[in-house]
């Protein structure tokens, strides 16, 4: 496939680079950064290295913008700042990208190309699009990855999504200008809560197949400390997404199903087990009929609980939040 070739004609581009102990790799990141990107914002979150005046005293590239947070609020908020410069100085397009050399910033114009083009709100990275280079990842982050993707696409709603924890991404600026920039997680759950975001508006999300480096970075991500945290996270973010989309905001087939599916599965779970510990107890069989009335409702709600799931596989957003407001006059480019 031939590659999109984008120009700092086409849109303002803008580069966030979060920067957080990664010193030894900035530099030489910016520098491979190419001439469609219009701003280059690195945003030191309070780095104990000091790489923000680092980028000030060693880089000559004229586009660059330090921007420094007053105290570390994580990869989000670093995001989330570089997202509000980026709006401020009239950017249409913020592409981030991490400070630490995994991400290629000479594919920033791939991630761009469908914004641009009008296909798609935001572009995320997925490392697992070919198979032949999963080899090369640590297999600890493929299990990993297997299990958020599973969890995220519950929670988001958008199941054609894969690798939710890729933090290479771009966004139309109408869309960056709608996020509730306070309530976003800014730590490590800043990708996976930014789907969600980006769902409760009707966004348009692509994945960009994309090759990970792993070099000599070392990640600060603690699995055992965050497995809790993401979980309680993701049903959070499912019951919001379910809320908003199939009770306040439109009410449709589905808006019931799902209510009465888990009601009866529920209920016939809880009256089976009831029955069988009472067998077990008394050493009397249960009846056919009482198996019945347990199995019923069990295979009636399961259906309904599928149907619901297949209604909202087929609900993921399709049309671009900021042709949209384009196409109502509304957006401020």
């Amino acid at each position: 496939m031939a590659k999109t070739k984008v120009t700092n004609t086409d849109s303002k581009i803008a580069v966030v680079i979060p920067s957080y102990k990664v010193r030894n790799h900035i530099l030489s990141v910016i520098t491979q950064i190419g001439p469609e990107v219009s701003r280059i914002y690195v945003i030191d979150d309070c780095c104990p290295e000091g790489s923000g005046n680092f980028v000030e005293n060693n880089c000559r590239d004229k586009r660059v913008t330090v921007v420094w947070n007053p105290e570390n609020q994580g990869v989000g908020g670093a995001v989330m700042t570089g997202y509000q410069a980026a709006i401020s100085d009239g950017m249409n397009i913020i592409v981030k990208v991490d400070g630490d050399g995994q991400m290629n910033p000479h594919m920033i114009s791939d991630f761009v190309a469908p914004i641009i083009a009008g296909e798609a709100d935001y572009t995320k990275g997925n490392r697992f699009f070919d198979l032949e280079k999963i080899r090369a990842m640590p297999k600890m982050r493929i299990f990993g990855n297997a299990a958020l993707s599973f969890m995220t696409k519950l929670s988001s709603g958008y199941w054609d999504l894969f690798d939710p924890t890729n933090g290479y991404t771009a966004i139309h600026r109408d869309v960056a200008c709608h996020l509730p920039f306070k309530k976003i997680s800014h730590r490590y759950f800043f990708e996976t809560d930014m789907l969600f975001r980006l769902n409760t508006l009707r966004a348009v999300v692509v994945d960009i197949p994309m090759d990970a480096n792993y070099g000599d970075e070392v990640s600060n991500l603690k699995i055992p400390k965050i497995v809790g945290e993401f979980f309680f996270k993701h049903i959070r973010n499912f019951g919001k997404r379910i809320f908003y989309n199939y009770y306040l905001r439109d009410m449709s087939l589905a808006s019931l199903e799902l209510p009465i599916g888990v009601v009866m599965f529920v209920f016939g779970a809880t009256f089976g087990l009831v029955h069988w510990i009472n067998s077990l107890q008394s050493g009397i069989p249960t009846t056919a009929g009482t198996v019945m009335l347990s199995a019923l409702p069990v295979i009636i709600g399961t259906q309904f609980i599928l149907a619901f799931i297949g209604y909202d596989i087929a609900s993921v957003p399709k049309r671009p939040f900021h042709l949209q407001r384009k196409s109502f006059g509304l957006n401020n480019i």
